[in-house]
């Protein structure tokens, strides 16, 4: 096992049923960057993401083997507390999910839950810095009332960026958080997603292999369930080891 490693799987295997959606997949990302996921549709990235905080423990009939190691720690262990591992390892979804209250009230609901802020000047402290550290607090300081719902889709989208740092992670999972922006809304997420870098390690599953290339340290590429290539993001674009890599790289297939 690598203590250097934020994660780490050992032969993964993943069962729905009798399906199996990923077959034997070892991966090791650091610390402190940027990895990438990409594949074609189907191809099990974000079943793979969903390994990391054991949200495939929500999928019926959903089956894992093999090891999951954050920060050395086996997360597959009988006994690991779930919401403590919701809380170190967060995520970002697909469409921006924001509650249908306020942007105070989407901010305070995992602060009250985990148990993190005692007082208002507490909380109001932490749904600052959270909203400082996505770029919104200039914007929405004096709107903290407003329904979440009223903001642009980037604005909500970092809102829920802001609702998980405001955990205080130390990584972050995003499943395609760009795919319902538009280009200049999809820029300025990854240029976000830069700066979170400095602090947490992040792990993204895009179809845009592009956005891929531009935002990340690492990249892997996965097909029908099998991680097929890992490696430093500019060795896997120009210099692919596997002839499958590089047929979907080129736009073969996919």
């Amino acid at each position: 096992m690598d203590a250097a490693a934020a994660i780490q799987t050992v032969d993964v295997n993943l069962y729905y049923g009798s399906f199996r959606a990923l077959e034997d997949v070892n991966i090791h990302i650091p610390p402190r960057s940027i990895t990438a996921m990409i594949g074609p549709s189907g191809c099990g990235k974000s079943t793979l993401l969903r390994c990391f905080n054991r949200m495939n423990d929500l999928v019926d009939n959903a089956r894992v083997e093999g090891r999951i190691l954050v920060e050395g720690v086996d997360i597959q262990q009988p006994g690991t507390d779930l919401i403590a591992l919701r809380r170190k390892v967060g995520m970002v979804f697909q469409r921006p999910n924001v509650f249908d209250l306020s942007i105070l009230s989407n901010l305070k609901f995992g602060l009250r839950i985990h148990d993190m802020a005692d007082g208002r000047d507490d909380i109001m402290q932490a749904v600052e810095e959270g909203l400082r550290h996505v770029g919104l607090w200039d914007d929405l300081k004096d709107k903290l009332r407003t329904n979440a719902r009223r903001l642009t889709l980037e604005q909500q989208q970092r809102l829920c960026i802001a609702r998980v740092v405001i955990l205080k992670p130390d990584i972050i999972l995003f499943d395609e958080p760009c795919s319902a922006l538009d280009p200049m809304s999809t820029l300025r997420v990854e240029e976000l997603l830069r700066e979170l870098k400095r602090e947490y390690t992040i792990v993204i599953v895009t179809h845009n292999m592009q956005q891929a290339a531009r935002v990340s340290d690492y990249t892997g590429f996965m097909y029908i369930g099998r991680l097929v290539e890992f490696g430093a993001t500019k060795q896997v674009f120009t210099n692919p080891r596997e002839k499958l890599t590089e047929n979907y790289i080129s736009g073969r297939f996919g």
